[in-house]
């Protein structure tokens, strides 16, 4: 089975930090990601989509502290869906982005930079959690 994601988007809002029950550090954070291309009339559009990402541990601490809306970064990591039922019993899902890796490509004033040729010190691979036991998934 094969489960990754990579993006590349400008942060649509400023991270918010959490922290879980164990004291690891959560941190959200949603990007927009755009492509382009030709309708079928020729004509070029853009469509924009939304993400809703999560880190934990060191990589959440970085992320948290270094970057804030407009940041245009790389997000490595994998899908996940939450299950809740809500408080009319309706079942409820959501997917959402597990980052493994996040690089910061541009900083806000940067809207048409090219991507940065070695990545800023902000990543942090999943294996730096102290054990499995760390990772709340």
């Amino acid at each position: 089975m094969l489960n990754r994601v990579m993006l590349i988007g400008r942060l649509t809002r400023d991270p918010e930090v959490r922290f879980l029950p164990s004291g690891m550090q959560v941190t959200s954070l949603s990007i927009a990601v755009s492509r382009k291309f030709k309708d079928k009339n020729g004509e070029w559009r853009e469509e924009t989509s939304f993400f809703d990402i999560e880190s934990y541990g060191k990589l959440a601490e970085r992320v948290g502290s270094q970057l804030s809306k407009g940041y245009q970064v790389i997000i490595e990591g994998e899908l996940r869906q939450d299950r809740w039922e809500s408080p009319s019993g309706e079942k409820r899902s959501k997917v959402k982005i597990v980052a493994e890796r996040i690089a910061l490509l541009g900083k806000p004033s940067d809207r048409n930079a090219k991507p940065a040729s070695t990545e800023e010190d902000l990543d942090i691979p999943v294996e730096d959690f102290e054990s499995d036991e760390d990772v709340p998934f």
